[in-house]
């Protein structure tokens, strides 16, 4: 059983008193790679840095979540490129909309938005995408870059069956979170996640948030950690109606298509081979 956790804030500083520790506990549930977001300048330095401490097995992203919108001047966006030529960086992002929390304007957030697209067409890397309350706008600026992209994933999806479809048709992957746990907010998902192709599912714990809320025992910290990738898939899993073994097998293949992630490295190994990207 392998899985590979696609979305998973490394590089916050709530796991700064014992990430090794944190990353330890990941690979022994059986994550063997995941890819660290970069969500503004400092945090894509950051993944990038783990990256390169755990080759092969940690990947990162490059980009600008649209809380920190206004932040993506000329200077960050010409040291996201050079930081997105990386092999360790798999994606472009995270990127996109957030109309729930509003805390970059709108117009801000459409444009870097946009700007992180064109990045991620000219460099032919996927991109890693971020929707909340937005999925107009979101929906509409995708269909005007789409044609140019090689692939994208719409990061934590928690959206109805409406926005589902139209994912689907801009033949976007889907990652889903702990959010299915939830019974007050996420209940909608159980059907959804049947709908999702095999070779589109992905699975994903954005740690140190969404922790599950139906995982026994619960941490006493109540920081969600990469190691419960398992409970979330297993829960898919459930939705689905198929064996954890073949979630995970189906999420892992389906992760390492559209990143392009090399098979995960043997025990002990801490070789880098850039050629294996």
């Amino acid at each position: 059983m392998a899985l590979i956790d696609i979305g998973v804030n490394l590089a916050h500083d709530s796991f700064d008193r014992d990430r090794p520790e944190v990353i330890a506990r990941a690979y022994a549930a059986g994550v063997v790679q995941m890819i660290v977001t970069g969500a503004n300048g400092e945090s894509t330095r950051r993944a990038l840095a783990l990256a390169e401490a755990h080759p092969v097995k940690l990947f990162a992203t490059a980009g600008v979540h649209p809380h920190h919108a206004t932040e993506l001047d000329d200077e960050l966006a010409a040291e996201l490129e050079r930081l997105a030529a990386h092999p360790a960086v798999v994606a472009i992002g995270e990127c996109g909309l957030d109309y729930y929390r509003d805390y970059s304007p709108r117009d801000a957030q459409r444009r870097a938005f946009a700007r992180q697209l064109e990045l991620a067409a000219r460099i032919g890397k996927p991109v890693f995408l971020h929707q909340r309350d937005a999925h107009a706008d979101f929906a509409a600026i995708m269909r005007e870059h789409r044609r140019a992209l090689v692939g994208g994933v719409a990061h934590c999806f928690t959206g109805t069956a409406a926005e589902l479809s139209e994912c689907l048709s801009l033949d976007l992957a889907i990652g889903i979170t702990g959010w299915i746990s939830d019974e007050r907010r996420g209940a909608h998902l159980v059907p959804l996640v049947r709908e999702i192709p095999a070779e589109r599912l992905m699975v994903e714990t954005d740690a140190p948030y969404l922790l599950p809320r139906d995982l026994e025992p619960k941490p006493a910290s109540r920081r969600n950690e990469p190691a419960y990738l398992a409970h979330v898939a297993r829960t898919v899993a459930r939705a689905r109606g198929i064996a954890f073994e073949t979630l995970a097998e189906m999420t892992t293949a389906a992760a390492r298509a559209l990143f392009r992630l090399p098979p995960e490295p043997r025990e002990n190994s801490h070789e880098y081979d850039s050629a294996t990207y």
